[in-house]
């Protein structure tokens, strides 16, 4: 209990992981998801249509960049940046090409995220307090070894995370105020050894989440990390803040409240009525933050020394303010998953922060669980593409044809042959793993992670054609148009901005709101869920229903098409 630190370690277990081998799984991870699908529901095509809106306005339409509007209607999250830098990357794309050039910021604010959560532990494990005891007789980790093997066992704690695979493949603001936050985060941590670098990346991400939708959380975190690491011990490497600092960071505070207020930007406001239950958010915590979450609270526990005093040491202190700061967000907001995910980066640092202390036991335990399950989870997704593919199993092809219906697969030689590899470099892993090596304190990692990229890259490429054909708006926008014919125009009533941008995006149409039926607009969509409280007007307008358009699996989800009810001249 005198030690200073929990962390024995020896200069053997501190050994870089190969960066090649770093680097391709951070490719597997991010890449797909991102290519060879349409835009999905709901959010992801919603974020898509304002950014579309933004770059290629109809003829004669005003768009203002302050304020995106779709069918008349504002965003909700009133992000901008998100939006501004999809637009932009719109305008460079060739006909057919806009959702694939939108993604791009995108894919590089997921890099980003994973490059400062890695620099960011590393500034931190190379703190005093979070070094390793001292060996009688050397022998110790040295800092540098120690802080890089921590920061891959970091980078690696959240890939595995579960709940961030899906939202940072989709084009929303939750990804960018992720990969903003992720590099506040950063500059944070770095501070004081890095003052410009570290100033710049504060800087840009208080502004960018201010500009994202969170003023709010781009307010608490700044300044609550900034006043951490203002009381925090130094090495003599380190210079303390001074007042100039201090100085700039509370001027950057002041912008992002000008900024907020200028453009109408606050959204994080309690909400009491609206509050999350406890069991819910503990539930969705779970799942969503799994497999960091045990080992954050194991870190907790081993380092609890600390604790009673984490303001004054960074490793600790930084992480759970960001963590308390967004957890406590979502539920006093009544926000969900997408707000959580912003607590990602300093849940897989604590996580870090765990595994010099873990026990054997423990680790081989974390490693057979993981093991077994995206074991499992791989030969699901085989199996099902197998049953797509030939009819057997005859259960799980039924299954796919009910859940489906109407979908027929393709087989393709260049998705089969990468999900293939991925699956065989998968087993070369798990043999390396479950072989006689030396420690590394990122061995307890490197499954989970490749585990959930080995799944996430066979569901992005083995079942991304039907998953592509679910949740995309596209057969649905083909249901409308088979009953229109070849038009150019339609009038709406009651459709949500998602089902507006699919129309604009996958029909190229134009969309007016409802009125009396025209010559050059003589078709009309109204959501069915909508219909009871529009029939009356309908009718008074000269409407008659004409046909249906269901999307794929959702039964309560369908457009009604409308034609006159009369001939137009």
């Amino acid at each position: 209990m005198n030690q200073p630190t929990p962390a024995i370690v020896a200069q053997h277990a501190v050994r870089r992981l190969p960066r090649l081998a770093l680097i391709l799984l951070c490719a597997a991870y991010v890449l797909p998801g991102f290519w060879g699908r349409a835009p999905w529901k709901a959010n992801d095509i919603e974020s898509f249509g304002y950014m579309l809106q933004l770059a290629k306005p109809a003829v004669g339409e005003w768009v203002s960049w302050l304020k995106p509007t779709l069918l008349g209607q504002a965003d909700d999250s009133l992000a901008l940046l998100p939006y501004w830098l999809g637009a932009a990357a719109i305008r460079w794309s060739p006909a057919g090409w806009e959702h694939i050039f939108a993604r791009i910021p995108f894919i590089g604010m997921l890099a980003l995220t994973l490059a400062s959560t890695w620099y960011a532990v590393y500034a931190l494990a190379r703190h005093p307090a979070a070094q390793p005891v001292a060996f009688a007789f050397g022998g110790e980790a040295k800092p540098k070894d120690y802080a890089c093997a921590l920061a891959d066992g970091g980078l690696l704690a959240l890939m595995a995370c579960l709940g961030l695979a899906r939202l940072s493949h989709e084009t929303t603001p939750a990804l960018s105020q992720l990969c903003l936050a992720s590099l506040l985060f950063f500059g944070l941590a770095t501070l004081p050894r890095h003052r410009i670098q570290s100033g710049m990346a504060i800087a840009i991400g208080m502004l960018g989440l201010t500009l994202s939708g969170a003023p709010s959380l781009a307010l608490w975190l700044g300044m609550g990390g900034s006043l951490i690491r203002a009381v925090a011990q130094t090495d003599p490497e380190q210079r303390r803040l001074t007042m100039l600092d201090l100085g700039l960071l509370a001027l950057i505070c002041l912008l992002c409240i000008t900024t907020a207020g200028a453009l109408d930007l606050w959204r994080w406001r309690v909400v009491p009525h609206h509050l999350v239950d406890v069991h819910i958010l503990a539930k969705l915590l779970m799942w969503f933050t799994w497999p960091a979450w045990p080992l954050a609270l194991w870190s907790l526990w081993r380092w609890r020394g600390q604790l009673a005093q984490g303001w004054r040491y960074p490793h600790l202190g930084l992480p759970i303010w960001f963590s308390l700061v967004v957890i406590t967000s979502t539920w006093l907001t009544g926000l969900s998953d997408q707000a959580l995910l912003v607590s990602l980066p300093a849940v897989a640092t604590l996580a870090a922060f765990a595994l010099p202390t873990l026990r054997r036991s423990l680790s081989a335990w974390i490693d057979w669980f993981t093991l077994l399950f995206f074991s499992v989870c791989a030969l699901i997704v085989w199996v099902v593409w197998i049953a797509m593919q030939t009819g057997v199993p005859a259960q799980s092809a039924l299954n796919v044809a009910r859940l489906v219906p109407g979908f027929v697969p393709e087989f393709s030689v260049i998705t089969f042959s990468l999900a293939l590899a991925a699956t065989l470099a998968w087993a070369g892993l798990v043999k390396w793993r479950i072989g006689h090596h030396r420690t590394a304190l990122w061995k307890s990692m490197v499954l989970p992670a490749s585990g959930a990229a080995l799944c996430w890259l066979l569901v992005m490429s083995l079942w991304l054609p039907m998953l592509d054909f679910a949740r995309s708006y596209a057969p649905m926008v083909k249901k409308v148009t088979a009953v229109t014919g070849p038009v150019d125009c339609l009038q709406y009533a009651g459709i949500s901005r998602a089902q507006g941008a699919a129309l604009q995006f996958h029909g190229q149409l134009k969309l007016l709101p409802a009125q009396k039926p025209q010559e050059h607009c003589r078709w009309l969509v109204v959501d069915r869920a909508h219909l009871p409280l529009l029939s009356t007007k309908l009718q008074q307008l000269g409407w008659t229903e004409a046909g249906k358009a269901r999307r794929v699996q959702s039964k309560e989800e369908s457009l009604l098409i409308f034609k006159p009810s009369v001939a137009l001249p």
